[in-house]
C-alpha cells in the first residue's frame, strides 16, 4: 500500500510529502488531516492546497533559473 501512495504522491503535486519532510511529520498523517479538514469545512482547504502547490512550483522554477548567487 505504501508503494501505491508513494507513486501517486510522486506523480501528483507532492505537497504533502514536502510538508512532511520540512516539518518532520509522516506524509500519511498530513494527508489524512487534510482530508478530514476538507470534510469538516466543506472543501475550503482545497483552495489552500492549490495555493501551496502553486507556491511550491514557483519556488522550484525560481531555483532552477538561478544557477549562481550572482544571477538575479
Amino acid at each position: 500500500m505504501h508503494r501505491l501512495t508513494d507513486f501517486i504522491e510522486s506523480q501528483s503535486f507532492g505537497l504533502c510529502s514536502a510538508l512532511g519532510q520540512r516539518w518532520g511529520f509522516s506524509t500519511r498523517s498530513i494527508r489524512l488531516s487534510f482530508v478530514y479538514a476538507s470534510f469538516f469545512t466543506f472543501g475550503s482547504p482545497i483552495v489552500l492546497y492549490f495555493a501551496g502547490v502553486f507556491w511550491m512550483n514557483i519556488r522550484r522554477a525560481w531555483r532552477q533559473q538561478r544557477s549562481t548567487v550572482w544571477d538575479l
